[in-house]
């Protein structure tokens, strides 16, 4: 379901879709026993599951509210060895899940998922499994694979929304200023319209430091949301540039979820069209070590033109 979860809304008409067969008789033995909020069921099969297609079951079929075609479905998942049993991977005790939009789109990449996701109710499980494979030798034009084998992935739907409609990211950021305390790293825009950083006299702060440069007035960013944004970071001590959107010119589009430990904290409760300061210390960046240039104390200057 990892390219599933990655789907976009697109509003495109599309032709008729054929499901394939679902093959659920395969997936018949698997049973979900619900832990609790924050836990992985416990998820027990007759061992081995002879996945030969993929195969998909609507196990439960939940006491929330419908599943509706055009909405965002936000589910957690445990993938499991479907001859072993074996836990592999799983979002329930993780902050987030995955996400699908059943538009038009996804529904032609992955009509099956499509049809039993749609037809289901929030809280339900839903069995998905996929066949293995045999290893194959390597050539000059791809590398050798080993053998891969079935999987068993087990979700359960958490919530279904329709979609907000899309809107265009800002091309800089938008608000009230707001005058920052004393004793903060300075930013001043140079002449071509880019924030400069200058530590000045700041001191290092154990903790992360997020102020409003600029207060947008758009909708609030979550920790799970997928931003567009422009930035600049620099070092804290020694005030030496280590990365800039700015310097190729384009904006940059990434996960929250995907960042570090002080960009999720100081960028989740802020607006689009904000430019925030962040003061990042070390612990919430790439620890002591650092990454590439990038060492100890961070600054960060970042304006957030849009939700993804």
């Amino acid at each position: 379901m990892t390219a599933c979860s990655q789907a976009t809304p697109d509003a495109s008409a599309s032709s008729t879709v054929s499901v394939p067969p679902s093959h659920a008789e395969v997936l018949a033995s698997v049973k979900a026993e619900d832990q609790g909020e924050g836990k992985a069921p416990a998820v027990t099969f007759d061992k081995p599951l002879a996945i030969t297609d993929e195969s998909m079951r609507l196990m439960t079929p939940g006491t929330g509210a419908q599943v509706k075609a055009g909405q965002a479905v936000e589910f957690l998942a445990v993938a499991l060895n479907a001859e072993t049993g074996e836990v592999l991977d799983e979002s329930f005790t993780k902050d987030a899940g995955g996400t699908i939009v059943l538009n038009d789109s996804f529904r032609d990449q992955f009509p099956l998922v499509y049809s039993i996701f749609s037809s289901a109710k929030v809280g339900s499980y839903i069995a998905y499994g996929l066949a293995g494979s045999a290893a194959t030798q390597g050539s000059t034009e791809t590398p050798a694979q080993a053998a891969q084998a079935a999987s068993l992935s087990v979700f359960q739907v958490k919530s279904a929304a329709d979609v907000p409609p899309v809107v265009a990211p800002l091309s800089a950021p938008e608000g009230e200023s707001v005058t920052p305390p004393a004793g903060l790293p300075t930013v001043k825009d140079d002449d071509k319209g880019i924030p400069q950083i200058t530590i000045g006299d700041a001191k290092a702060s154990k903790e992360l430091i997020a102020q409003d440069l600029i207060k947008g007035k758009g909708a609030v960013v979550k920790a799970t949301d997928s931003i567009v944004a422009n930035y600049v970071g620099v070092n804290l001590v020694g005030g030496a540039k280590f990365d800039s959107s700015f310097d190729s010119g384009q904006v940059a589009e990434f996960s929250l979820q995907q960042v570090i430990k002080g960009w999720t904290q100081g960028l989740a409760g802020k607006t689009v069209g904000s430019r925030v300061l962040l003061q990042i210390p070390a612990d919430l960046a790439y620890g002591a070590a650092g990454q590439g240039d990038a060492k100890g104390d961070l600054v960060f200057v970042v304006d957030i033109l849009g939700i993804k």
